[in-house]
């Protein structure tokens, strides 16, 4: 066993981060000489998180960071060789590990960038390229995109619950593990929040971080003022202070007496934390003893497992709370700890000069049966830039000049297009294998989503009952959809 499994988790390879039958399933495609046969998958989810409306799409600049590195080291081979069927015969041959010693992607690769807001059954990715290949991306390319797209659009429904106000995250110490800390963080100021406490995130990705202090530096003195004191003394410019070590109110009035020193000193307190108790009531008594005392601009940091839901009600309530943290419930995505992204198989062909066979999963609810053909998001927009439909489309075939929309879970729901201003979401980002985005820096996709959002009719944008955006496929591929489930679908006898 490795006796340093923190230090030793992140090699050089990360291509054994998948689960085993997408190795066990290469194996039988090469075995069966399938693995160049030409493939599409379709990435998506069928259900906007956190009952929500909408989502917001990342995790993609992670997707691509591991896409290029993406190589089977002589480690990574060397354990592949060590598993053994259940009569203790090797797994997988030799033959098929140095097959994969000297592979390297080939695919097309087309993306939503991070940012972009999406919906239910829309592809965040497409992926085109030899069938095993294709298929050793799936597991990586679903925790990567699945968990960054739940934290970033829990980010944005808290960021709209705050309106205005500062929002930080402060959400490492209770994350699923430093991975999951990290990538949330990225995934949050990506949904819109103003910074972390996260310093590896602020090292790496350049994002704003910013902390208080614990009740623990108060306890380590003998007196509150006198722990607020030195905490002021250490940072004059930067302080700001957690009152509810003891009895919230009374430390507000020891942050006031300390305040007061700060000002003669020639410095003003930044805000005060509240962390337990009644944040409506103790904000609004907060308030008035700092604006009583003079310190109007000081401000009001709330923290203690908040949400958009709990943001809200406090708001509701009269709260004088401007600053908020936010932990657990955002890193965690509390309420919906995971978003179900799936990856489907939509199209194959055995070479290029052959016609392409789309293929269909079937299920016993619409809502699982997948989408085939190689298709494309379409969004089309109010000349302001408000989005109106989606519609999916195969682009393979051609489109007819009047479109209507097909909703893929009620077909008898239709809608004409008649807008001719649109834009189409699913943008390249390999070609070959190779590189062709130039990717947006962090910053900017933080920017387009909060356009985005904003974008959005306020009816979709509600944490209660939103109303459903219409998303729906091309008449003539909703058509072919329906005629390939009654040919896959055996009938049977009454």
């Amino acid at each position: 066993m490795n006796s340093a499994p923190l230090s030793g988790l992140y090699g050089p390879s990360l291509s054994l981060l998948t689960d085993l039958y997408q190795l066990t399933m290469a194996y039988g495609y090469w075995k069966q000489g399938k693995q160049n046969q030409e493939a599409v998958f379709h990435l998506y989810f069928r259900k906007p998180p956190f009952n929500g409306g909408y989502a917001v799409a990342a995790g993609l600049a992670y997707a691509i960071d591991w896409i290029e590195s993406f190589h089977f080291s002589e480690d990574d081979l060397t354990y592949l060789g060590s598993l053994r069927g259940t009569r203790d015969t090797a797994l997988f041959e030799p033959a098929f590990l140095e097959y994969l010693r000297t592979l390297r992607l080939t695919c097309d690769v087309d993306a939503i960038p991070e940012g972009t807001v999406v919906f239910a059954n829309e592809p965040l990715l497409r992926i085109k390229g030899p069938l095993l290949q294709a298929q050793l991306l799936e597991t990586a390319l679903l925790t990567l995109i699945n968990f960054q797209t739940l934290i970033a659009t829990k980010a944005a429904r808290i960021r709209e619950a705050a309106g205005s106000d500062q929002v930080f995250e402060f959400g490492l110490r209770r994350a699923q593990g430093f991975d999951g800390g990290l990538s949330a963080s990225w995934a949050a100021y990506l949904g819109g929040v103003d910074g972390t406490s996260n310093l590896m995130a602020g090292q790496r990705f350049g994002i704003p971080v910013r902390g208080t202090h614990a009740h623990s530096w108060v306890q380590s003195f003998g007196e509150e003022e006198q722990a607020f004191a030195a905490y002021g003394d250490a940072f004059p410019d930067d302080s700001v202070f957690l009152v509810d070590t003891y009895d919230t109110l009374e430390g507000v009035r020891h942050a006031i007496s300390v305040a007061r020193q700060m000002r003669a000193n020639g410095y003003e307190l930044g805000g005060i934390r509240l962390d337990s108790g009644d944040l409506a009531y103790l904000s609004r008594e907060a308030r008035a003893l700092l604006n009583e005392a003079g310190f109007q601009k000081t401000r009001i940091v709330a923290s203690n497992d908040l949400d958009e839901h709990l943001i809200t009600s406090l708001k509701q309530q009269g709260a004088r709370i401007d600053t908020w943290g936010i932990g657990t419930k955002l890193v965690t995505a509390h309420d919906q700890p995971a978003l179900g992204g799936v990856y489907k198989l939509a199209a194959l062909r055995p070479s290029a000069d052959s016609d392409w066979d789309y293929t269909i999963k079937l299920s016993e609810q619409l809502a699982k049966t997948s989408i085939p053909g190689i298709l494309q998001v379409r969004r089309y927009e109010t000349e302001k830039g408000q989005p109106r439909a989606d519609m999916l489309y195969n682009t393979a075939e051609p489109l007819p000049e009047q479109l209507t929309i097909v909703d893929p879970l009620d077909p008898t729901r239709r809608r004409p297009i008649r807008s001719t201003q649109f834009r189409e979401l699913l943008e390249p980002v390999f070609r070959a294998g190779k590189l062709v985005a130039e990717l947006p820096t962090l910053e900017e996709s933080r920017t387009k989503a909060q356009q985005e959002v904003a974008a959005l009719d306020p009816s979709i944008r509600r944490f209660l009952n939103p109303h459903v955006y219409p998303v729906g496929l091309e008449e003539s591929l909703n058509n072919f959809r329906m005629q390939l489930i009654l040919e896959k679908r055996a009938v049977r006898p009454a």
